[in-house]
């Protein structure tokens, strides 16, 4: 079964930085694209960050120039670097793989447990 693991949620001080992380786990064929989405209290999850086999990216208007989604395709894994965080980026920040191909299954949309990031100021 494929799961994806999420790490490197935390407290951080506004105007610091942390770096999320993705592993999906399992024997992996190909997943089409992966993303970052986050869930603040009382709030719709909403994208912040995806990048396709491609390597195109797109980015939530609130996060560009402060956020770097990357790949690392070996490992199955997707980051997120987050740069100047501010007390609107505290959430829940969820990983998505869609279109994910693996011994295990065929999965168009799965999601990780999720990670807390809260900004104190």
């Amino acid at each position: 079964q494929v799961q994806l693991v999420e790490s490197g949620g935390g407290l951080v001080q506004a105007g610091g930085s942390l770096r999320l992380s993705c592993a999906a786990s399992g024997s992996i064929f190909s997943i089409n694209a992966m993303a970052w989405y986050r869930q603040a209290p009382g709030k719709q999850r909403e994208l912040v960050a995806s990048m396709i086999n491609g390597g195109r990216t797109n980015y939530a208007d609130s996060v560009k120039g402060r956020f770097t989604i990357s790949r690392d395709n070996a490992k199955n894994t997707v980051y997120l670097q987050m740069n100047s965080l501010q007390p609107e980026d505290t959430a829940v920040y969820y990983c998505n793989a869609q279109n994910l191909d693996s011994r295990g299954g065929y999965y168009a949309n799965l999601w990780g447990q999720g990670t807390q990031v809260t900004l104190s100021s």
